[in-house]
């Protein structure tokens, strides 16, 4: 189970809002808040770091922020 980061209410209403999905339950259920599906493999420590941070597994942080070549 992951833990997300610490953000502010708002921050957080504000992503929730975003994605349809409550960014903290998502994170502990280890689920990505973008796709839905488990978020459990990770490239590196920075995809997963960026995990905690974002909610996004590794596919979907590739297309949001591009795949590392």
């Amino acid at each position: 189970m992951a833990k997300a980061s610490k953000k502010t209410k708002e921050i957080n209403t504000a992503l929730s809002k975003i994605f349809g999905i409550d960014r903290v339950k998502s994170i502990k259920k280890d689920t990505c808040v973008m796709c839905g599906e488990s978020a459990t493999i990770f490239r590196n420590k920075t995809s997963e770091i960026e995990f905690s941070i974002s909610g996004l597994c590794q596919q979907c942080q590739d297309e949001i922020f591009g795949a590392l070549k």
